[in-house]
């Protein structure tokens, strides 16, 4: 395996075989994690990555792009119907330059945008002062409600009239409760903004149909590719072709290309685009469908046995892959935490819970996701004893207990190997 990198650079070589090994043995519990096909792998480890491509099919600036055009137009292709949109723009290197591109393309700078606070589940690219969203526009919040911890619909309306924003962002990356687009898709109404989701957390279960759609609602969609769509890492972003706020400049899917190249990109990287095009087959089929609504399953697996064991679940439940966690009363550090979960072979991210008293460095609360496990195989029964491992590191992290655990997570990677 890998000779030729062998060959060429023996460190590098080690070190790869290092991070293979590790997320064999390990399981990943990160949200925002997935192992994806090896078709996916083989694509992205083609001579595709030679090829320079910047433009779109048709209209690239550089000859010898015939393949590629053909591939990046599948690609599309099967974009649009994955997830009935009526336009596809495949090259966005990730999910954060699919959000700065959506924000070139409909504002300008200093236009006032309304999307979700960071502490409550949202992005950086969603307003961040320390992101170039925060400083190039005029971001303003809305959070979830202090009690139930879910999006308060009637509120965000309050907050949308007052502000009265060009653009609404809905999306989040911590945030377990379903996104109803079609009240966002009102509140945009009423204050005559764009709309705009971020369901790169979502994707999968969107195209699996498991979560509400955000089309015809939105005007835009960006997501990630990877995530819980298990794609390469990449971004994507999918949108209405006619602008409905602008009737002299009416063609919303130009404006969107033209911000993703020339605007913010230059060549896209085709190895990567060939991978999304085998994604979009795969997550096509009835299989993936299965996969999705797994992932469901196993969450709410998890949540109830985290109940049974006393943790509080933020939010109350989960309705998306993702579990997140208030573990303020049994630790004084989430990074120990963290660190003492990775060291028995489980993997997760420490993260802030709503209006959270604790530093963002050490939050209050750790965030779990599902995704990964499903893609390994584990079922909802499998899921749970995750869980229960989970509490009693979290609850009892005695050395004879640490001990147990260890053997325990050896036992399920060793049962649901990945390739």
């Amino acid at each position: 395996m890998y000779n030729k990198i062998k060959k060429e650079d023996k460190k590098v070589y080690d070190l790869i075989l290092k991070e293979v090994k590790r997320q064999k043995e390990t399981l990943s519990l990160i949200a925002s994690e997935n192992y994806t096909t090896e078709a996916v792998i083989e694509a992205m480890g083609t001579p595709l990555t030679n090829k320079y491509s910047e433009g779109y099919a048709g209209k690239r600036y550089y000859a010898g792009n015939k393949n590629v055009d053909e591939i990046e137009t599948l690609a599309i292709e099967r974009a649009k119907k994955l997830f009935n949109a009526e336009h596809a723009n495949v090259q966005p290197h990730s999910g954060s330059q699919a959000n700065t591109a959506v924000y070139l393309a409909l504002l300008d700078p200093g236009d006032k945008v309304l999307g979700i606070d960071l502490s409550c589940g949202g992005h950086l690219t969603h307003g961040s002062p320390v992101n170039i969203s925060g400083k190039f526009y005029k971001f303003f919040n809305y959070g979830v409600d202090p009690k139930t911890e879910r999006l308060n619909y009637k509120e965000i309306e309050k907050i949308a009239l007052k502000v009265k924003p060009k653009l609404i962002v809905c999306g989040t990356t911590a945030y377990s409760g379903a996104i109803d687009f079609k009240k966002f898709r009102a509140i945009a109404n009423k204050v005559g903004a764009y709309l705009m989701a971020d369901i790169a957390h979502i994707a999968g279960l969107v195209a699996g149909g498991v979560h509400m759609h955000p089309f015809p609602h939105c005007d835009v969609v960006t997501t990630t590719t990877h995530k819980t769509l298990r794609g390469p890492r990449g971004g994507m972003i999918l949108c209405k072709k006619r602008d409905r706020l602008n009737k002299e400049k009416p063609d919303l899917a130009r404006k969107i290309d033209s911000a993703v190249f020339p605007g913010i990109q230059g060549g896209p990287l085709d190895h990567v685009i060939a991978a999304k095009a085998i994604n979009f087959l795969e997550a096509s089929k009835p299989s993936f469908k299965k996969y999705a609504a797994q992932i469901l399953k196993n969450a709410k697996a998890m949540v109830e046995e985290f109940e049974n064991n006393d943790i509080r679940v933020v939010g109350g439940g989960t309705d998306n892959h993702i579990v997140l966690l208030d573990v303020a009363e049994y630790t004084e550090s989430t990074t120990d935490l963290q660190n003492k979960l990775d060291e028995v072979g489980m993997v997760v991210n420490k993260n802030t819970i709503p209006y959270d008293e604790r530093s963002p460095f050490n939050p209050s609360g750790i965030r779990l996701g599902t995704p990964a496990m499903t893609t390994r195989g584990l079922k909802e029964r499998d899921c749970r004893d995750v869980a229960t491992l989970i509490s009693i590191m979290i609850q009892d992290p005695r050395p004879e207990n640490v001990k147990i655990v260890k053997k325990e997570v050896k036992r399920l990677v060793d049962k649901y190997p990945i390739y």
